[in-house]
């Protein structure tokens, strides 16, 4: 049996279970077992106690919005200045919830409306997002799914896993499929293994994602078993979600350190949170950590318009900001892409800041990040390959063995040669809609 990881943790495991000191606190089922749902538990567990008005508040937000916070995260909070420690607002409900504005959604990237089989969201041409679970180690409090996780209508069984699978075997484009949640290493190793195994089958599909926050929040998961059967499946990807660095701890590395031998490559998919981690500093300090222990930091996400975010949210300025001090300042391989999931649907957009001041015909004038202004010269002479799709009579090397045509739409289309389309107009657009009522009329 492991012991007890430290003393704080100790007391917590003591109070939940007199026998825990027999027990394995790295144990990942004693962890879910334990979850913490309620505010008495809490309070217990911890000896934090809420006034009799904090405690109303907080029973009003926990009718709309659950509480799940597994043992490991829940020993990471300083109880002595609680009220804005980073591990506490990320995982205890807050009355702040309960304030919805008007630009408020339940679904704000519309993943219901892009849904066109069980599980399955497919918004961009060569790759969907397959939700396989409903079910996380924790209930974040800026969860952009906040309608879905933990509700018992949006269970995932295996016909639904099935159908979800069929959509993907009929549809030839889909060469990436990244499975999500919920959290798709709550379900069982066998369960996992089955499914792994039915998407690694499709052969047009070349790699499998998985997105967790299971080596944030509950580190002992990442078990060698499970391990084990990720090395089935390459290549495999993982992102994960770290957003300070505090969360950052022995067990979480030594769990990223599993995957990372195991040869599977990891990203990082940061939120941009008000009073968490909007700070040039935590950032920075949260990207080196994550470089240390093999990990990409791939997104840094403006928040969700989903409900119940208000107080989470940031100017996108501040983002912008904070990628400004990393551009420049350390490696490129720790800077993220800062994005905003576009409300509607519309994707990931990324955000940076301007390095390409002005540009004339031959010539284009850009900044440094020291704000050193220079200039690139662009070629006197470019014959640009005029492209008419008839790719066997081109005269650029075009052996690429697996290559494939496929149709391009939005800027692509534009930027075509052998497309007539000279722009892209909004169906919305009041001028081309008076345009063609001024037809009708003649």
């Amino acid at each position: 049996m492991q012991q007890i990881f430290n003393e704080k943790q100790k007391k917590i495991a003591e109070r939940m279970d007199a026998d825990a000191v027999k027990k394995n606190w790295k144990d990942w089922h004693w962890q879910m077992k334990h979850l913490v749902r309620d505010i008495d538990t809490f309070q217990k567990v911890t000896g934090i106690d809420f006034s009799e008005k904090e405690r109303r508040d907080l029973d009003e937000t926990l009718n709309k919005f659950p509480l799940s916070v597994s043992p490991y995260y829940l020993s990471l909070i300083k109880t002595r200045e609680y009220k804005n420690d980073p591990i506490f607002l990320q995982s205890f409900p807050s009355v702040q919830e309960l304030f919805i504005s008007d630009h408020d959604m339940a679904d704000p990237l519309a993943e219901e409306k892009d849904s066109p089989a069980p599980g399955i969201t497919h918004r961009y041409p060569d790759r969907v997002l397959f939700t396989i679970s409903n079910v996380c180690a924790m209930y974040c409090r800026h969860c952009t799914r906040k309608r879905k996780v933990g509700d018992v209508d949006f269970i995932p069984n295996r016909g639904m896993i099935k159908a979800g699978v069929n959509y993907i075997r009929k549809n030839h484009q889909i060469r990436d499929v990244l499975l999500s949640g919920g959290d798709p290493l709550m379900l069982s190793d066998d369960y996992l293994d089955w499914i792994l195994s039915e998407i690694r089958a499709i052969e047009h599909v070349e790699i499998i994602r998985i997105g967790t926050r299971v080596p944030v929040v509950l580190p002992y998961r990442i078990t060698d078993n499970l391990v084990q059967i990720f090395k089935k499946y390459h290549p495999l990807w993982i992102n994960t979600h770290f957003n300070h660095p505090r969360e950052i701890t022995a067990s979480s590395r030594e769990s990223l350190a599993k995957l990372a031998d195991a040869g599977i490559p990891l990203g990082n998919q940061s939120v941009l949170l008000a009073g968490v981690n909007d700070c040039p500093r935590i950032i920075k300090k949260l990207v080196h950590q994550l470089v240390a222990n093999r990990v990409r930091p791939y997104y840094l996400y403006q928040c969700d318009l989903s409900e119940g975010l208000n107080h989470f949210r940031t100017p996108v300025g501040k983002g912008i900001e904070i990628i400004e001090s990393l551009i420049g300042h350390t490696s490129g391989l720790a800077v993220p892409t800062y994005v905003i999931d576009a409300p509607g649907g519309g994707g990931k957009i990324p955000i940076m800041p301007n390095y390409l001041i002005s540009w004339s015909t031959n010539k284009v004038v850009l900044r440094n990040y020291e704000g050193v202004i220079t200039t690139y010269k662009e070629p006197d002479s470019y014959e640009p390959v005029f492209c008419d799709r008839q790719c066997e009579k081109c005269d650029l090397h075009f052996d690429l063995e697996g290559a494939s045509e496929e149709n391009v739409t939005g800027i692509s289309e534009l930027l075509m040669d052998n497309q007539d389309k000279i722009s892209l107009v909004p169906r919305s657009n009041e001028r081309l809609a008076r345009r063609e009522n001024e037809k009708v009329l003649e």
